[in-house]
């Protein structure tokens, strides 16, 4: 509280800023994110905002999610 970030919310925010860019970039919102990954669309706006810290089942969730999104992104002519 007030001091320097600790490691864990280093990590955190790293996980944060990845995930928004990477939905992003698939142009996924965040309630079509946590649909497709099967997770509550609060839950996956807390996570990136950084609020709170998802269990690596989450991740995995959202990383799967994610890939799908990529690989049915670039199966897409034009």
């Amino acid at each position: 509280s007030g001091g320097e970030p600790s490691a864990s919310d280093l990590d955190r925010i790293t996980l944060a800023r990845k995930l928004v860019r990477r939905r992003r970039a698939v142009g996924l919102s965040q309630a079509e994110l946590a649909r497709r990954a099967g997770v509550r669309a609060e839950t996956l706006n807390r996570i990136e905002r950084g609020r709170n810290t998802p269990d690596f089942a989450t991740v995995r969730k959202l990383v799967v999610a994610i890939n799908a999104a990529e690989r049915e992104q670039a199966e897409i002519p034009g």
